[in-house]
């Protein structure tokens, strides 16, 4: 992609009522733009970006079993009457033209239930695993720190329906294992932690997973030993590893993003989905749910990657291969520049090329600023060569395009 034709120019200044480092490098960045308090629309970078954490959330999920589907968001406010939330504080009401009352989805509860209710009938349907990636809304009352608190988001939210306690408990241990590797892959293995929270009316702990910055919202004690964590909101049990015992844990600031609870029946009940065994006798469905918020992840990756010139991505989803970047603007060097920008496409790199009329500083400026893992420049003192640069470091060498396009595959 040509930067000429690229939508979306990099902007010069940071906005002044934005004060998290996600909305200010993505909305400077031109990643996303904010169209009122809490609702963003997300640009072609951040659109790349935002596929590349959806495909590996995709494949980790279909992984454990999981099947995609993809309910609406908006939903009759009955179904919520049916489980006793329709008056949570952060639900959107809507009135149809025909006077009956729906609610935007803070989650699909209510709505994968009765559909699961259709189709699981005896022991022989279950377990089953339905998940989506859709758009959520929640009507917080104070819309804050760029897309970490949003009130329009995405999310992948998995359902998992089984028939006892224990079946539950080990897709229960796939899904966080499938959680570890979704964090791995996304470069946020090193500072994201198992931690344990309120489990709520379901039970005595749910799980969250939290990654260390000094920009979250939340506070955990970290054990080192185990490499677990307890919410600070967890009252009685912050200061004590839940795993080992250890009191001496570590306070730290950090970021939500992910968790997986349990349901019990809660929901099941409420609509009345049941299974009949062997027996012939109907049971309780028994329920898991599995969330991570993916614009929550954009903006978490940015908390933790980045340094005074821009965001730093990681290799797995940085929003192109390499940032081609053309300095100067004579007919040798933009020759030699098209050329390489060819090359690197016939070889499978995915490229933005920066051919703009633009000063160096302002295109090296840019490059930095929008983060992409891999730079080559052109220029005057390049000659049959190209220079080449990772974003996350500062050694600079002058290579044939031929080791270059290795360094980047």
């Amino acid at each position: 992609m040509k930067q000429s034709e690229f939508f979306a120019k990099t902007l010069m200044d940071i906005p002044k009522e934005e004060t998290s480092k996600n909305a200010q490098l993505l909305i400077k960045g031109r990643y996303i733009d904010k169209l009122m308090a809490g609702v963003y629309t997300i640009l072609p970078l951040g659109f790349r970006v935002l596929k590349k954490i959806e495909n590996i959330i995709r494949e980790e999920i279909n992984a454990i079993g999981g099947q995609e589907i993809f309910m609406p968001a908006l939903q009759p406010l009955e179904n919520y009457e049916k489980t006793k939330r329709d008056n949570i504080d952060v639900l959107f009401h809507v009135d149809s033209a025909s006077g009956k009352k729906m609610v935007l989805g803070i989650s699909h509860e209510e709505v994968v239930v009765p559909l699961a209710k259709q189709y699981i009938n005896s022991y022989k349907d279950l377990p089953l695993y339905l998940y989506q990636i859709q758009t959520k809304f929640r009507n917080e009352p104070r819309a804050k720190s760029g897309i970490l608190r949003g009130r329009e988001f995405i999310m992948k939210d998995l359902y998992s329906f089984h028939t006892d306690e224990k079946d539950f408990e080990a897709y229960y241990q796939k899904a966080q294992t499938a959680y570890k590797k979704i964090f791995d892959r996304l470069g946020l293995a090193d500072k994201t932690y198992l931690t344990f929270a309120s489990g709520g009316t379901f039970s005595k702990f749910s799980h969250e997973f939290q990654t260390i910055t000094d920009a979250g919202e939340d506070t955990i004690h970290l054990c080192e030993k185990c490499s677990v964590a307890v919410n600070e909101e967890l009252k009685g049990i912050q200061d004590v590893c839940p795993e080992c015992g250890n009191k001496n844990l570590t306070k730290k600031k950090s970021i939500e993003v992910g968790n997986i609870f349990p349901l019990k029946t809660k929901f099941s009940d409420a609509f009345g989905l049941k299974y009949t065994d062997q027996a012939g006798q109907e049971q309780p469905i028994i329920m898991g749910c599995y969330g991570i918020g993916l614009t929550r992840l954009l903006g978490a990756v940015v908390e933790v990657f980045n340094d005074q010139d821009g965001i730093i991505w990681p290799e797995s989803l940085t929003p192109f291969d390499a940032h081609l970047v053309m300095l100067g603007s004579n007919d040798i060097i933009r020759k030699e520049a098209d050329k390489i920008y060819e090359a690197l496409k016939a070889t499978g790199v995915d490229t933005l090329y920066d051919d703009r009329d633009e000063s160096a500083g302002k295109k090296l400026k840019d490059a930095d600023l929008i983060g992409i893992s891999n730079r080559i420049v052109i220029s005057g003192k390049t000659g049959a060569n190209v220079e080449f640069k990772k974003r996350n470091s500062d050694k600079v060498q002058i290579m044939p395009l031929s080791e270059a396009v290795k360094k980047i595959k």
